[in-house]
């Protein structure tokens, strides 16, 4: 399963609809509306933290997302999520 952070852009449900063509099973949850216990539970297999309006220390569960999974599961940041993982990793 693909769990996508979406950090409040309309831009997520673009990558949603292209993703989902591949049949792949997504859950999609706001970066204010979910813990890490919570994502832990869901046992994903991949994360992509979206495009958002903001700068990455505004992008809520973003960071500690990716800090908690890095290494374990393949990640992907479009825009924000892009800068996300490099504020991660000190960038």
């Amino acid at each position: 399963m693909l769990v996508i952070i979406d950090n409040y852009d309309s831009f997520t449900y673009n990558i949603v609809q292209t993703i989902g063509g591949f049949g792949v099973e997504i859950k999609v949850f706001r970066n204010d509306e979910i813990s890490i216990a919570g994502l832990e539970a869901l046992t994903p297999d991949h994360l992509l933290i979206s495009p958002g309006p903001c700068t990455p220390d505004k992008a809520g569960i973003s960071i500690p997302a990716i800090r908690h999974f890095a290494g374990r599961l393949p990640i992907l940041g479009v825009c924000l999520g892009h800068q996300a993982i490099g504020e991660a990793f000190g960038g």
